[in-house]
């Protein structure tokens, strides 16, 4: 495996194929990411960081010494032939082909390149494809559409390859897989800032739909969905709780619980699965504006209120004239009109009560103009400023206040918006490039540094329901959550922290000066990496459902070849803590004393440690619960060669 990257999710991506799949990898990376802690996976934290530390120091001198520069001859061996567990770093400023070939791209299983720009990710992927057809490509792209075109050329680069002759294998799987880590990491922010949220998975048809729901009451009759996807932590509902991840131990969130233990497990939140379902296409994006507001939007509601008094005003002086002189309704409007914009028709030798009516007229006639004039100039106003930003109204409460506009600050905003929750968005660049968003959905937005005083004020703070602190710096959330917790100490929090250790111990001061308020925090490339993983593995990884800070992941399995599933039923192949299949590609219901056969695809729910189990990596320990009986299958396998 060869992972390139110019950020911290390529240290994470490289620690994931390394720790939990066993794979040796081969790390490119630009000479000043090095000097960062790079994150390990699993217990060997210690262990692990001190040998990356070792290959760091000899990656130059071994350069030499891996004449050929293959991706599995740089991870180098054991006695026993065993892959080592480190992986083998190079330094360079970007993947250029000398740069690819000495990676050992020619004969390495699978590329993931995840650079922040994607100009280069997609410079080097087609480098990448004339250097092995055969290749398997993971892709970071921000771009939805660009993605999409993307991969189409690269699997007919790759196709065209394999028609010439140069794939004959056939176990060969030179995929495309365009990933972006901000849409697998902003529905756990967003879910984290608002309790209650739907989690969607989507993609080629397939509509997977999860809910996290709250503890039940006592007495209460809760709809169990399809199946318990998770157990949240004991201390959830808590917010002073622990924050659950792989080391919270029994208290901490529970994936693919058996029905037993979700029975049992009194006082946890869950997460269900709700719908399983084959769609026609993609639904419509929710809380799109269009570009002309809305006629109310053109007018301050003041101003409104003037119009409306005016026009009522112009009503009781056409009834009055009616009263007074007893001529047709009609005509005394007409009249009242011509009064009104100051029409010759004096009402000379007429009685007393119209004349009276007709300089009242004229008075309201004054009137109308400058509010006329000032209708005009607002509704100008409205459409030179539909383009600019908006500022928060006034009253404004019960808000999420959404620090920075970044690649995942857009996608959190967009996910708030279409779980139609009022957002105040701020950020320091005036060219950011969430702003566009911003614009076009009509959210409010302060632009100034959120570490200057006066400006969280003008995000209305102290009456905000939460606060999500999603920019690149851990510094800068870290301290726009302190202040935001001296103006208002019950503030909900949620942080983007890239170092594990430095987030837990925020996230234990912050615990233990707020105790009744809720803070959690997150970490993108936490969240990323189990997908990019998969899709490495040649597993058709269709997304990742966040539970706290852990990750369930969805994938696209064969049936055959795989002892766990074949012939096996659908409530036998189930694998608490590891695996359950969920449905059967192109199949609408799926029930549980179906038998999976060879030559069927199941779409199943997973673990990281279980896909890797599933797929017989060497890094993956045995998930059965100690105590557990081997399930049997009902027949044997097609293949037991297998």
């Amino acid at each position: 495996m060869v992972v390139c990257g110019d950020d911290g999710l390529a240290h994470r991506l490289a620690a994931e194929l390394r720790g939990v799949y066993g794979e040796q990898v081969t790390l490119v990376v630009p000479p000043n990411v090095r000097t960062a802690r790079p994150p390990v996976v699993g217990r060997a934290r210690a262990a692990s960081a001190a040998l990356l530390d070792r290959v760091v120091n000899a990656a130059v001198g071994r350069t030499a010494t891996n004449g050929n520069g293959g991706a599995g001859g740089g991870g180098g061996s054991t006695g026993s032939g065993e892959p080592a567990r480190g992986e083998r770093l190079l330094e360079a400023v970007e993947p250029t082909e000398a740069v690819l070939a000495e990676a050992g791209v020619e004969r390495a299983t699978a590329l993931a390149l995840v650079y922040d720009d994607d100009e280069t990710n997609i410079r080097a992927a087609l480098t990448a494809r004339r250097l092995n057809p055969r290749l398997r490509l993971v892709l970071r792209l921000y771009n939805r559409r660009l993605g999409q075109h993307i991969e189409e050329l690269l699997d007919q680069s790759a196709a065209l390859a394999a028609g010439d002759g140069e794939s004959g294998e056939s176990g060969s799987d030179a995929s495309t897989t365009v990933l972006s880590d901000a849409d697998t990491a902003a529905p756990a922010l967003a879910a984290a800032a608002v309790a209650g949220t739907t989690k969607v998975v989507q993609t080629d048809g397939l509509l997977l739909r999860a809910v996290e729901r709250p503890p039940a009451r006592p007495g209460q009759i809760v709809d169990p969905g399809l199946c318990t996807l998770a157990l949240l932590s004991a201390t959830s509902s808590d917010p002073a709780g622990a924050d659950g991840s792989e080391g919270s131990g029994e208290r901490g969130p529970r994936l693919l619980p058996d029905e037993a233990e979700a029975r049992e497990a009194d006082g946890r939140g869950t997460v269900v699965l709700e719908q399983v379902s084959y769609a026609a296409g993609p639904p419509l994006p929710a809380g799109r504006a269009g570009v002309v507001p809305p006629f109310a939007s053109l007018f301050s509601r003041r101003l409104r209120w003037s119009l409306a008094g005016l026009v009522g005003c112009v009503v009781a002086l056409a009834v009055a004239l009616w009263l007074v002189t007893g001529i047709h309704p009609l005509r005394a409007f007409y009249l009242t009109l011509l009064d009104l914009f100051a029409i010759d028709d004096p009402a000379i030798g007429a009685s007393l009560g119209r004349q009276i009516l007709q300089l009242l007229s004229g008075l309201v006639g004054l009137l109308l103009l400058p509010v006329l004039l000032a209708a005009v100039l607002e509704a100008l106003g409205t459409f030179r400023t539909a383009s600019a930003l908006r500022k928060p109204p006034r009253g404004l409460g019960g808000h999420v206040v959404l620090l920075g506009l970044g690649k995942i600050g857009t996608r959190v905003l967009t996910r708030l918006r279409e779980l139609h929750i009022p957002v105040v968005c701020v950020e320091a660049d005036p060219e950011a490039r969430g702003l566009a968003t911003a614009r076009r959905l009509r959210v409010p937005v302060v632009l100034g540094d959120v570490t200057q005083e006066g400006v969280l004020e003008a995000a209305k703070i102290h009456r905000a329901h939460a606060l999500l602190a999603v920019t690149s710096a851990d510094t800068t959330n870290l301290e726009a959550v302190l202040y935001g917790r001296s103006v208002r100490p019950d503030l909900r929090v949620v942080l983007r922290l890239y170092d594990d250790d430095f987030a837990t111990a925020v996230y234990r001061t912050l615990r233990a000066a707020h105790p009744r308020a809720l803070t959690r925090s997150r970490s993108v490339t936490h969240l990323a990496a189990p997908a990019f993983a998969g899709a490495m593995l040649g597993r058709q990884i269709l997304g990742a459902i966040p539970v706290e800070r852990r990750v369930l992941l969805f994938a696209a399995v064969d049936v055959e070849g795989h002892p766990q599933l074949e012939g096996r039923t659908v409530a036998g192949a189930f694998r608490a803590g590891a695996w359950r299949v969920l449905a059967l590609e192109g199949r609408q219901s799926l029930s549980a004393d179906h038998v999976l056969r060879a030559g069927e695809r199941v779409v199943l729910a997973a673990t990281r440690r279980g896909l890797a189990e599933l797929l017989g990596r060497p890094g993956a320990p045995p998930q059965t619960p100690p105590g557990t009986p081997p399930l049997d299958p009902v027949f044997p396998p097609a293949h037991p060669s297998r």
